[in-house]
């Protein structure tokens, strides 16, 4: 994508999100295989899915392109992002968007089905701090049907090891400055492009509203996610995925 406004082409807008988010997450679509890869095992082909904190719709895109027979919810509070979202589906009967604040308590009540086989999300609940999480899990606890499950593909960090991750960060920072030096928008670029835009300059105002610049939250370790998805009312919670910077924590009830 060019440094122009592409008006309502969203399947481009979809594009550049993902190649912009894709600097930050070299292995962003290794992560998605294996989720998918889990949803099948767990759901089938044909899974019911909420696509938690879903953006513009990236977790959907590559659940239907792969199960044709889903159907899936996406909820978010982003506006622009949502347009996006809404504007790339529209017309697909299998894809409903809810906006809503998952802080709100009474957020679940907004959902178009009582319950879901799998509830996803990446590279998203880092924006809330871990009792704020705490409280959410909760109430995926309560969206997941018996047998289903919930999978969050997210940041970690373990304090006790410093010096892994400081190698990390030094690896992934060589990655991104070779990406940038090949003209790969970063986030504030992207969002720039954004507010730039005829269609998303007004979503994408409210979107900063209601975020700033970006949400402080936290970026708890793998058995924090385990042992406090266990402690919401699964049954089962552990990593099926890791990178040297994030994993994918997958919890059964």
């Amino acid at each position: 994508m060019s440094g122009t406004a592409i008006g309502t082409d969203w399947r481009e807008w979809q594009e550049s999100w993902d190649r912009q988010q894709e600097w930050y997450l070299p292995d962003r679509e290794e992560r998605f295989r294996i989720m998918l890869d889990m949803v099948e095992a767990l759901a089938g082909p044909k899974p019911r899915v909420l696509d938690l904190a879903c953006g513009t719709g990236s977790i959907t895109d590559r659940l239907l392109k792969r199960f044709p027979e889903a159907v899936s919810t996406g909820v978010d509070l982003d506006p622009a992002l949502l347009t996006i979202a809404r504007g790339t589906f529209e017309g697909d009967d299998r894809v409903t968007f809810v906006t809503a604040d998952l802080k709100d308590p009474d957020w679940t009540v907004l959902l178009p089905y009582d319950s879901y086989d799998m509830v996803l999300t990446a590279t998203a609940l880092h924006w809330l701090h871990t009792d704020a999480l705490a409280v959410l899990y909760g109430q995926l606890a309560g969206v997941v049907r018996e047998g289903g499950g919930f999978m969050n593909a997210d940041r970690v960090v373990d304090a006790a090891t410093p010096r892994i991750n400081a190698a990390e960060r030094a690896h992934r920072h060589l990655g991104m400055d070779r990406a940038k030096g090949e003209g790969v928008l970063d986030w504030a670029e992207w969002w720039q492009l954004a507010a730039a835009d005829p269609v998303l300059a007004e979503p994408t105002a409210r979107r900063y509203a209601i975020y700033g610049e970006h949400a402080d939250g936290d970026t708890p370790s793998v058995e924090w996610h385990a042992s406090a998805l266990r402690a919401a009312g699964f049954d089962e919670a552990r990593a099926v995925w890791a990178s040297p910077s994030d994993a994918l924590v997958l919890a059964l009830k």
